[in-house]
């Protein structure tokens, strides 16, 4: 199973913190359903161009916070998760990025006006970055 998940090399984030972000939001955001497989920490490795030792890094802390499990000798799935666990999350992950955004327009000067302008097209525009 190839996973959608996207690294960059010139990332100030970690590989690590890059790959467990991306695969918790996978899970908590109910792309991966309960029970489905994950890939080897050895297949993952070589798809993700990275060490075995940062995949089995990101299967344990995820293992640990309860969101996916490993049998031994039939491999690594997703875990269930409970929806009050997933609409935390998302609430979590949206309202990070809100303030990253507002933070971004407070150190270019913009006013509180130009903030809710912003949001406003950007929900007309239903999140995409370009009109049509």
């Amino acid at each position: 199973m190839l996973l959608p998940i996207q690294t960059s090399p010139t990332s100030a984030e970690p590989l690590y913190h890059q790959i467990k972000v991306q695969l918790k939001a996978l899970i908590l955001g109910g792309k991966l359903a309960e029970g489905t497989p994950l890939p080897s920490i050895r297949e993952l490795s070589l798809d993700l161009s990275c060490s075995v030792i940062t995949i089995r890094r990101v299967y344990q802390d995820l293992e640990n916070e309860g969101l996916i499990r490993t049998k031994q000798g039939t491999g690594t799935f997703v875990a269930r998760v409970q929806e009050d666990d997933r609409e935390r999350h998302r609430l979590e992950a949206v309202t990070v990025k809100f303030r990253e955004a507002v933070d971004t327009a407070l150190r270019y000067k913009c006013s509180a006006e130009d903030m809710r302008r912003f949001l406003n097209e950007a929900i007309e525009l239903g999140g995409r970055s370009d009109p049509e």
